[in-house]
């Protein structure tokens, strides 16, 4: 039985997407998978596409690169929602121009209003340098910021490192 919200978070390559898929199969529900990449360049094209090849034809793909409320409304109940990933989707607003901050409050009052359990993805972007930009140093604080408040909402929380599954809140499905 999966929490209303389970965070998966970890670094990049981590394995968390491949836990956050593999734990949305286990429950055996109907899967969304809420997509928040744009393919702005050809190597991310191909990477999206893999992906998206890799999940097969079992997942309905949502693209999302802005609009996750949304796309998180349009969820079914007896679905299972993964939403891959919370920090691209910031970056998608950072880049738009938008207010980090109150895209933040919106996903945060989104989420319990969402029919389905969701398994949100995010980078934990606080283990390494501070960014030698004002830019980049305010995005990873905001990002930061929300992963706090995601993890404060979330039923379950789980750090993937190195491809295992450590839980920070909750156990382990």
């Amino acid at each position: 039985m999966l929490p209303s919200l389970t965070l998966v978070t970890g670094g990049a390559r981590s394995g968390k997407s491949g836990f956050a898929e593999a734990l949305a199969l286990r429950s055996a529900r109907p899967r969304r998978y809420i997509a928040t990449a744009q393919a702005l360049d050809a190597e991310m094209a191909d990477r999206i596409a893999r992906h998206r090849a890799q999940r097969g034809q079992d997942w309905q793909t949502v693209e999302a690169p802005l609009d996750l409320c949304g796309a998180l409304a349009g969820a079914k109940a007896e679905e299972v929602v993964v939403v891959d990933c919370a920090t691209l989707w910031l970056s998608n607003h950072l880049l738009a121009g938008n207010d980090l901050a109150a895209q933040s409050d919106c996903l945060l009052h989104a989420l319990p209003l969402c029919a389905a359990p969701v398994i949100m993805v995010t980078n934990e972007v606080g283990w390494g340098v501070v960014p030698e930009n004002a830019l980049a140093r305010a995005f990873r604080d905001e990002q930061g910021r929300l992963n706090q408040r995601l993890a404060g909402q979330a039923g379950t929380v789980i750090a993937v490192l190195c491809g295992l599954p450590l839980a920070l809140k909750g156990t382990l499905p």
